[in-house]
């Protein structure tokens, strides 16, 4: 058994204040109480809170107090994510990883900002992993990034056994994406941390779930520490015999001689997916996918 422990910090976020020195006392708190944790993460935005406005630059102060932090506890460390304004001027969804010694290791830029609501943000490139010696890989995604299945096929492709997932969810799809979070943990063999936040920074119902889908934990809608020890060759074993030695999905895809059009230059023009309206807020009174003309004379639009 190759086990790690990893704590995910579930609390109240504010949205016109930085959130930073509670965030810290909660990280002490939960080395004070669970001292054999090895990892803490926290959920999307939650320094400084879902604003843009309050973006922070690229290794700035606030990533600076959380390596010392990391470097004074000597933990890994995930402090969620938080808006990073680039030199160029975008704006990104950036969370840090950050090692015991307090360096930073790998940032993650979230690749699909919730749109068309985080309209101002620029969605990343890189798929981010980075390895734990003698523990294992691990992969970062950010909210509606597990939306898209690409996401973690590429991370699990790169070998990510374990999947961090802070959100920002306080939405009435909170439900679905717990049921995405178990079905990706199944489809991919991997362990999933889906940490949200409070307040401004979400509905709680954190969740922990194993490589076979199982839901190890859930959160309710106050505040939590989740510190839950994993094991590395449950993930290692389940994928070279299967889900309860049955589905082996990672290989079959590894083994499937199929090409998947979709993803052929040109072809996203020419499929269904071209036909669809813009990515645009729906106005009030929208008919948009009825086939049916909404009147005009019946809802104002939002504009007016």
């Amino acid at each position: 058994m190759v086990p790690f422990s990893i704590a995910g910090i579930q609390t109240h976020v504010a949205a016109l204040h930085s959130n930073v020195e509670a965030l810290v006392r909660k990280i002490d708190l939960t080395v004070l109480q669970y001292p054999w944790v090895q990892m803490v993460m926290i959920s999307e935005l939650a320094s400084h809170g879902p604003l843009t406005e309050f973006g922070q630059a690229p290794g700035g102060a606030t990533e600076t107090i959380y390596r010392e932090v990391a470097a004074r506890h000597g933990i890994w460390l995930l402090p969620g994510s938080m808006y990073e304004k680039a030199e160029d001027g975008r704006i990104y969804n950036m969370a840090p990883v950050i090692n015991p010694a307090g360096e930073v290791v790998a940032r993650c830029r979230k690749i699909f900002p919730f749109r068309p609501y985080e309209k101002r943000v620029t969605g990343g490139s890189e798929f981010c992993v980075f390895d734990i010696p003698q523990v294992g890989r691990f992969g970062v995604s950010i909210c509606y990034d597990i939306w898209f299945p690409e996401t973690t096929r590429a991370l699990t492709a790169m070998g990510a056994e374990v999947l961090l997932h802070p959100v920002l969810t306080g939405t009435v799809d909170r439900d679905v994406e717990l049921a995405i979070a178990r079905a990706t943990a199944a489809q991919f063999q991997c362990y999933v941390f889906d940490i949200n936040g409070l307040g401004a920074g979400g509905v709680g119902r954190s969740a922990v779930v194993d490589p076979s889908g199982v839901l190890l934990y859930q959160a309710g809608g106050g505040e939590e520490i989740i510190p839950i020890e994993i094991n590395m060759e449950q993930v290692r074993r389940q994928r070279e015999c299967g889900l309860r030695g049955l589905g082996q999905p990672l290989k079959s895809f590894r083994d499937s001689e199929i090409r998947f059009p979709i993803y052929e230059p040109g072809q996203k023009a020419e499929s269904f997916l071209a036909s669809l309206g813009p990515l645009e807020l729906p106005e009030r009174g929208s008919m948009a996918g009825t086939g049916v003309p909404a009147p005009a004379s019946v809802w104002p639009t939002q504009k007016e």
